[in-house]
């Protein structure tokens, strides 16, 4: 055989055996003439014979029906023109018995100069008939119950299924309508639907509804129930058939999921443990139970320590010792409850003991009876409310949360005839479950919200004081708990030469470690103050501790910790000098201070501002105003002027008509804008720094010029002492004149011009001695065989505190003595 053409209709090159070997079907290919060229496995089991006796052989023997050569040449022409055919024909298997099958003959193509024909059969099934009596039985025992009504909406036929659905007896049915049966079934609903289909012609499928029955009067069921028309012979509807089917179970699971859905978006809204524990309360009535009792263990409450049991650590008390945190029922008032919100309780379920909460599992009482001799014996009170209200089933849930035994809910039913099954239990556990995780977690945050209030009040300044140059005053608002402890910080730095240093700042974040972030920016500040560095280079210095702060955060967290680090903060220095009544600040991020001068004038003096904390690379600048004297000068955070509306620039004009008053001391007059301004608690602290400026006149304050020359020392010191004098403190007299000689004799020697002595009279008494030199003092600690090198250290010796501070002209050398 010539190895076939390619094309559209030719076998592959593997060859047609291997083709035909493949297919499913009986195949065989025939010549033009009717020779058999291939011969499929499934041929030969399909008839019986063997390749080697069929292939070369012609195929009428095969046939088991006269032959018809019309019919056949009709074929062949069909299949010549590309069309193929198929049909029914009858074939004699090899033992002689008939076979019909399914003949399918390809459109014709060509093996090497033979014309042939692929042909495929397939065995014909017997079909299976239903008899009638299978019939009847089926429609009378099938588990869908099924009824034909008329037009009326009568019954005209059901099967048993549906008379056990609804507890009917079959003759009290017949010619009688659903309505007059079953009013518990939505019945005039399901009518509706049926009259529905009558006028319409169109079917309903798949209409869901619950409601009661007959056969079983104390539950409700659900059920899924199809309506279509009888059509007679002259098309014409003559009734409706309906299936029902029972789907309680999917009803009530779908119920249950949708409950416990619910669940999630209606308990634990806020952080407030017994607010959480009303919540689960105030949601299981009246969709799950009737009267709901949420007990917790004593510890919960506290803001200290674990705060509750750990489920593994060792022996409890034999009674629990808990408080009513929430309770709910059908009932006003909650008669049922034997203790009110806020009362102990040490109640378990007989014959349960504490463990139930450590590591029990729910109890399920599906009948309480009041007169068992547990109940009488160990919850009397409650035995007789049970006979007194009809509580009759029972759900006790231990609520347990990350390891810790938090307390206990119960859920009875008195109203709702249906005693709790024990698919209720799954859904109690799962209420309670999302309940105990809300319940630990307002517990832990009250926890560290307390840790941190405390830590936060520790860090903030406890006293202020301006001296004489400053009369301040502070006000200070945590936020609400349920927006956590943030990092506002203010505070007040006396300086040398009767200046004083106030700074506000805000650090980004709420919780244990803004507060403590903010008390270490507050000690940097001090610390960086008491250096006398001014305001720009003190803003400077402390970014990059706010950028090795954040870089400590992140490289410390454990690898997928995922703690946030710590982003930055803002802050506002400024420094006041009550001899030039200057004032220098710069700013970091954060609001411009509000001055309210003498005659009532309001004005928000802008520093340039420079970028919030933290971002590093930027430069700061410093800003100068003067203030007259008995000006209000004030300090705050951005959640003062926010907390209104969120529109800063009016939360700061209302901040300034607030402190123009002229009538209120300042203390009052800072308590009383911050209680105007923020009417309500805010998620964001509030901070709050005023200061009434003083100046320090002339009688406060003396300088002469220091003429470069040793013999001037005495001449200085002689003023100098003379001065002291003057002012009432003849005992500090010669403790200046040696902090004076000292000073000035040093100036003379190492410093450049032009020199200069000030004497300052405040709260202290202070020397201080300016120059042009750049050069940093320093304190020498001489040996018994030096003769000099002991200057400083005498100042130190004789001074409350001494101190050197830079100026844009040079530097000033200063000591402080106490005044009696």
């Amino acid at each position: 055989m010539d190895a076939p053409r390619a094309g559209p209709d030719a076998p592959t090159s593997a060859g047609p055996r291997a083709l035909f070997d493949a297919a499913s079907d009986a195949a065989a290919v025939l010549s033009a003439r009717g020779v058999v060229l291939g011969w499929t496995r499934a041929a030969e089991e399909l008839l019986g014979h063997p390749a080697a006796q069929v292939v070369g052989c012609s195929a009428a023997p095969l046939l088991a029906m006269p032959g018809d050569p019309v019919r056949v040449a009709g074929i062949v022409e069909r299949c010549r023109a590309g069309m193929g055919w198929s049909g029914v024909i009858r074939v004699r298997h090899r033992d002689g018995h008939g076979i019909d099958v399914d003949l399918r003959v390809s459109a014709s193509f060509r093996i090497g100069a033979d014309e042939c024909f692929l042909v495929s059969a397939r065995a014909r099934r017997e079909q299976w008939t239903v008899g009638q009596s299978v019939l009847d039985g089926f429609l009378t025992r099938s588990p869908i119950g099924m009824a034909v009504m008329d037009t009326q909406l009568r019954y005209v036929w059901l099967n048993d299924t549906l008379e056990r659905f609804g507890g009917v007896p079959r003759e009290q049915r017949l010619g009688r309508r659903l309505s007059e049966l079953l009013p518990g079934l939505q019945a005039e609903t399901i009518e509706g639907l049926m009259r529905k289909v009558i006028e319409t012609g169109a079917p309903v499928t798949d209409y869901e509804y619950a409601g009661w029955s007959w056969a079983d009067p104390h539950r409700q069921h659900a059920y899924s129930t199809s309506f279509f028309p009888l059509v007679d012979a002259d098309d014409a509807i003559s009734g409706v058939c309906y299936m029902v089917s029972d789907v309680t179970e999917r009803w009530n699971a779908r119920r249950l999921l949708s409950l416990v859905n619910e669940a999630g978006t209606r308990i634990g809204t806020t952080l407030d443990v017994l607010r959480t524990a009303q919540e689960l309360a105030d949601f299981a009535v009246p969709r799950f139970a009737d009267f709901v009792v949420v007990d917790l263990l004593e510890p919960v409450f506290s803001s200290e320590g674990h705060g509750a049991w750990l489920t593994d650590a060792g022996p409890a008390p034999a009674r629990p010792v808990m408080r009513r945190a929430g309770m709910s029922s059908v009932r006003e008032g909650c008669p049922e409850a034997v203790a009110r919100i806020g009362d102990r309780v040490d109640f378990v379920p007989p014959p349960h003991d504490v463990r139930l909460l450590i590591d029990g599992e729910p109890v399920l009482v599906p009948v309480l009876d009041p007169a068992d001799e547990l109940w009488a014996t160990e919850q009397p009170a409650r035995a007789a409310s049970m006979r007194e209200f009809g509580l009759h089933s029972l759900i006790s849930v231990p609520m347990r949360a990350r390891n810790t035994a938090l307390g206990l809910a119960t859920f009875l039913r008195s109203l709702n005839p249906v005693s709790f099954q024990p698919d209720d239990v799954l859904v109690a556990r799962e209420l309670v479950a999302r309940a105990a995780l809300c319940v630990d977690n307002a517990r832990r945050y009250t926890r560290e919200h307390t840790a941190a209030v405390t830590l936060q009040r520790s860090l903030l300044p406890h006293a202020l004081t301006g001296g004489t140059a400053l009369e301040v005053a502070s006000s200070y608002l945590p936020a609400d708990p349920t927006g956590g402890v943030g990092g506002d910080w203010f505070d007040v730095i006396p300086l040398s030469g009767a200046r004083v240093g106030l700074v506000v700042g805000d650090v980004v974040g709420h919780g244990i470690t803004a507060a403590a972030t903010m008390g270490r920016l507050r000690t940097a500040v001090q610390t960086l103050a008491d250096m006398e560095m001014p305001p720009d280079e003190l803003l400077a210095h402390l970014d990059d501790l706010v950028l090795r702060l954040s870089e400590e955060q992140t490289d410390g967290d454990p690898p997928g910790h995922g703690t946030t680090a710590f982003l930055g903060a803002t802050c506002l220095y400024a420094v006041y000098d009550p001899v030039t009544r200057h004032c220098t600040m710069a700013r970091a991020g954060h609001p411009p201070p509000v001055v309210v001068a003498p005659d009532g004038q309001v004005s928000f003096p802008e520093p340039p501002a420079g970028p919030p904390l933290g971002l590093g690379g930027m430069a700061f600048e410093a800003g100068e105003i003067e203030l007259a004297e008995n000006s209000l000068f004030g300090l705050y955070t951005d959640g003062l002027v926010e907390a209104a509306d969120r529109d800063m620039e009016r939360g700061m004009a209302r901040l300034g008509e607030l402190l123009s008053r002229r009538d209120l001391d300042l203390a009052a007059l800072c308590s009383s804008a911050v209680r105007r301004l923020v009417p309500a608690p805010q998620p964001d602290d509030i901070a709050l720094l005023l200061a009434r400026t003083h100046a320090l006149g002339a009688e406060h304050v003396v300088s002469w010029d220091v003429p470069v020359d040793p013999a001037a020392v005495a001449d200085v010191r002689a003023r100098a002492t003379r001065q002291v004098a003057a002012w009432g403190f003849p005992e500090l007299a010669m403790t200046t004149e040696l902090i004076v000689s000292e000073l000035v004799t040093n100036a003379i020697r190492y410093a450049e011009p032009p020199l200069r002595l000030r004497l300052l009279r405040d709260s202290r008494l202070t020397c201080e001695v300016s120059d042009a030199s750049h050069t940093a003092p320093r304190l020498r600690h001489a040996r018994s065989t030096d003769e000099g090198g002991r200057g400083l250290f005498l100042v130190a010796q004789l001074s409350h505190r001494w101190g050197a501070r830079y100026t844009g002209d040079g530097k000033i050398i200063w000591a402080e003595q106490e005044i009696a």
